[in-house]
């Protein structure tokens, strides 16, 4: 169970709306369900309007997503994701199993995916990037993409400090990560 209790069913309306909005009439993660207890937080969380499409591909903001949470060890949204998102995205088994265990050079990806995946490295170990790494990136993503790529980033370790500090149970359908 998670360190701080999450919403039981039956839901108040308002609340109820927003689950349904965001998942589409699918039971609410427990994440969600946690976050929408306080109202401050779950506004906070909502707020962050990154749980929309955006600029991005869905395969370029789930490869963005997925590394993000392996990179801050959080199986729980990483899973959630790969469930959901790794088909529609067309993602293979092969970079899925990359997100959690190879580098940006793995041979499964793209030169673009390859820039992508290193610029979000960077972000997570040195929150910046070098004139070089911001180049390669340039070299294949719009400077909206590029702010949209920050966002996500910062998004994402939000939420992997939210699941992993409240020690949210991984939800039963949601992926597990590869080991080796």
């Amino acid at each position: 169970m998670s360190r701080i209790p999450p919403l039981e069913p039956p839901y108040v309306p308002v609340i109820q709306q927003q689950f349904d909005r965001i998942m589409r009439g699918a039971p609410p993660l427990m994440l969600f369900r946690v976050m929408a207890g306080h109202a401050r937080a779950w506004e906070k969380f909502r707020a962050g309007s990154l749980l929309d499409r955006g600029p991005l591909s869905l395969r370029e903001r789930e490869i963005v997503i997925d590394r993000t949470c392996a990179l801050n060890g959080c199986e729980y949204e990483w899973g959630v994701h790969v469930a959901i998102f790794a088909a529609p995205a067309e993602l293979g088994e092969a970079q899925i199993r990359a997100t959690v265990l190879e580098g940006a050079d793995a041979p499964c990806w793209s030169g673009a995916e390859q820039a992508l995946i290193a610029a979000v490295d960077a972000l997570h170990h040195r929150v910046t990037w070098t004139d070089a790494e911001f180049a390669a990136l340039k070299a294949h993503f719009d400077e909206d993409k590029i702010l949209e790529i920050i966002l996500l980033c910062g998004f994402y370790r939000t939420v992997s400090y939210l699941a992993n500090g409240l020690a949210l149970p991984l939800e039963e359908k949601a992926a597990r990560f590869p080991r080796s």
